[in-house]
Formats: structure tokens, C-alpha cells, sequence
């Protein structure tokens, strides 16, 4: 992607979202922390199932710890990989407890040294928590950077640092989540549904999918981040 390309692709972006969040469920940052340490591998949908019945219970270290081992994973067991969350979330929030007065940390390298809390979930509750201008790259993000030629690396880190680098500095903060819920419902895996894409005109990919046989029709939640990513008149 053209670098003269890079801000109006954003704008469009965000006159169509002007205030993008993430679909975890949250309203405190050790819950944010929380649910993206579940995530790996999982569902946003999924990790949002179980938190609705364990925030109501527990939504802080000590409580997580009070819970105890089977407890916990009682409420998570419908996550992919639950057991090692379960264990992960305890030793983080034990260690929480004993180095950060059970507060979440507000430093990448602090972030990092918590179990089962690697670069990617650092920088989501860095990002969406404190608002700091750091990306996140998840499958969706490292397949939008690479397909679109906005951040192309042959690893998450690789692109997460073009991207920083070519990311006009007025939309960094958001980015991450534009182009996780660009990934996520237009520009898919299989098949990007280039078509209904409303930055497709900046896109690098080539050819350009062909819209569906006449009388197929999206999902509503796929229609409606359609309509979302128009590019404005």
C-alpha cells in the first residue's frame, strides 16, 4: 500500500466507527486482563459466555484466588485450553497481589512477566485500558497488514512494528481495532469479501473476490459492518 493511500483508508475507517472498541466484555482493567488472557484461541464470543457468570462472582485477584483451581475452571471450562488459562489467571493474579498491590500494571515489560500474558495481550490492555498508541497483532490484524500491503511481515512482530511505523499518528490509537473488525467480518480468511469492502479501493490484493450468486445473503452482523465500512461521501 502506497503511502499516500495510508490516511484515507483510515478515514474511511473512521467516519464509518468513529469510536471503536474491543468485544470483549470489560468494565475494569484486571477484567479486561482477564478476558484476553482467555481469548487465546478462543472466541470473543466464547470468552464472553463464561466471563458474564464469573465476573458477577469474581472480578478481582483475591477473588479469582478465593475461587480455587476447579472452581475457576468450572467457569471457563467451555474456553479451548482452560486448564492452563485457569493456572495462568491464578499465578498472575497471586502475582499481582504480591508485586503490584493487585493492580494491573501499566507497563509492557511488567505486563509480560505475568504467566500466560505474552506481547499481544500486553499491548491489547495497554491499548484499550490506558489508551496507549500500540497494535496489537492477531490473526486477523498480521492477515489484513500483509493481504493490504499496509503492514506486510513474516511474523506478528515484524508487522506490528511496520505498522506502528506507517500509521499516521492521529489514527494509531484506534488502528488496532479497525483492522481487527475489518479482519474479522469483511476482509475473512477464506474468502475477503471484497465486493462490500469499503477501503478496497487502497488495497494492495489482487485479483478482488466477486460478490456471491445473485440471492445469497451475509449474516446481519456481517451486513451491518459492511454498511459500517462505506467510504463516506
Amino acid at each position: 500500500m502506497k503511502i499516500k493511500d495510508i490516511a484515507p483508508f483510515f478515514a474511511t475507517l473512521k467516519a464509518a466507527n468513529p469510536m471503536p472498541v474491543t468485544e470483549l466484555a470489560y468494565t475494569s482493567v484486571f477484567e479486561l486482563l482477564t478476558a484476553v488472557l482467555l481469548s487465546a484461541q478462543a472466541t470473543d464470543v466464547s470468552v464472553n459466555k463464561a466471563t458474564r457468570r464469573l465476573f458477577p462472582i469474581a472480578n478481582t485477584p483475591e477473588k479469582i484466588l478465593a475461587l480455587g483451581l476447579d472452581r475457576l475452571e468450572s467457569y471457563i471450562q467451555t474456553i479451548g485450553l482452560y486448564h492452563a488459562k485457569a493456572s495462568h489467571l491464578r499465578a498472575t493474579c497471586a502475582m499481582l497481589i504480591e508485586q503490584h498491590g493487585g493492580q494491573v500494571p501499566r507497563s509492557r515489560e511488567a505486563l509480560e512477566k505475568l504467566p500466560g500474558v505474552g506481547r499481544k495481550t500486553a499491548n491489547v490492555v495497554l491499548n484499550s485500558a490506558f489508551g496507549e498508541a500500540v497494535m496489537a497483532v492477531d490473526t486477523h490484524i498480521f492477515r489484513v497488514g500483509n493481504r493490504t500491503g499496509l503492514g506486510t511481515g513474516k511474523n506478528p512482530l515484524e508487522v506490528e512494528l511496520k505498522l506502528i511505523r506507517r500509521i499516521p499518528p492521529e489514527y494509531l490509537v484506534d488502528a488496532h481495532h479497525w483492522l481487527i473488525l475489518h479482519g474479522r467480518y469483511v476482509c475473512m480468511a477464506r474468502k475477503p469479501q471484497c465486493w462490500r469492502c469499503g477501503v478496497a479501493q487502497w488495497c494492495d490484493y489482487k485479483p478482488k473476490t466477486e460478490p456471491p450468486p445473485h440471492g445469497a445473503q451475509a449474516s446481519p452482523r456481517q451486513a451491518g459492518h459492511a454498511l459500517q465500512t462505506r467510504t463516506p461521501a
